[in-house]
């Protein structure tokens, strides 16, 4: 597998020693790396021996050909001439390689899968979201800021831990549909947080990154409590 480009990438990584965690983070369309700046401060702060990369997306932006602004930032995939009905394909056309820089800078890092999160905005959100749904063992942990689901959830995945945070006035994207994209997700089993806070808009809000580290504070995977349920079985049974 090929070495993902550090020169595509915002990286902070420990003062000494390897890292014990590899946070990727995935910003908007339009944006860049730089765009995921106060996350991954917040989260160097947090988990000093953490990996925090914020990587670019493969794209250059094409919202607005022609533009100025078509020249700046990047994304995962297109949303030119998008509609509700594509918008799944084109989502689907773009995991094979996301998945794969995911695993080249786990690889990079040697990083066991459990210990890779991922932590998206916008459009980064949907690609960390629709990537464990589409990709087993891929990453134990996301962080979904202003994102959305490109289809509705139809499993749990396995062994992933889901926060999904989102502005209660996100004019992009209806925080309506992610609340019931959890409630779907508890249903089916999967370990989800839905934190939607008020008076807040499309944007990665330092009040979502603070209930973001909350939540990786304080939140238990599944997975966890039934390895220690099944060690204190073990053990009465000795």
């Amino acid at each position: 597998m090929s070495t993902p480009q550090r020169s595509q990438a915002l990286a902070l990584l420990p003062d000494k020693g390897l890292p014990e965690l590899l946070f990727l983070l995935l910003h908007g369309a339009g944006a860049d790396a730089a765009q995921m700046r106060p996350l991954a401060q917040a989260l160097r702060a947090q988990y000093p021996q953490a990996a925090v990369v914020s990587i670019n997306g493969p794209e250059g932006f094409d919202q607005t050909p022609g533009s100025a602004e078509s020249s700046k930032g990047q994304q995962w995939y297109s949303l030119q001439g998008a509609s509700d009905d594509d918008h799944p394909e084109r989502v689907a056309a773009a995991l094979p390689g996301f998945v794969a820089t995911v695993r080249a800078w786990a690889e990079q890092f040697d990083m066991a899968w459990e210990r890779v999160a991922l932590a998206g905005f916008s459009q980064g959100a949907v690609m960390a979201l629709e990537a464990v749904q589409a990709e087993p063992q891929l990453a134990g942990r996301v962080l979904a800021f202003s994102g959305a689901y490109a289809s509705p959830p139809a499993h749990a995945p396995d062994q992933v831990s889901l926060h999904i945070l989102h502005g209660q006035r996100d004019p992009v994207l209806p925080y309506q549909d992610q609340v019931t994209a959890a409630r779907r997700l508890v249903q089916l089993g999967a370990d989800v947080t839905a934190d939607v806070l008020p008076e807040l808009g499309h944007e990665l809000h330092a009040e979502l990154i603070a209930r973001a580290m909350e939540q990786l504070r304080t939140f238990v995977p599944a997975r966890v409590w039934k390895a220690a349920m099944e060690a204190a079985k073990e053990q009465k049974l000795d």
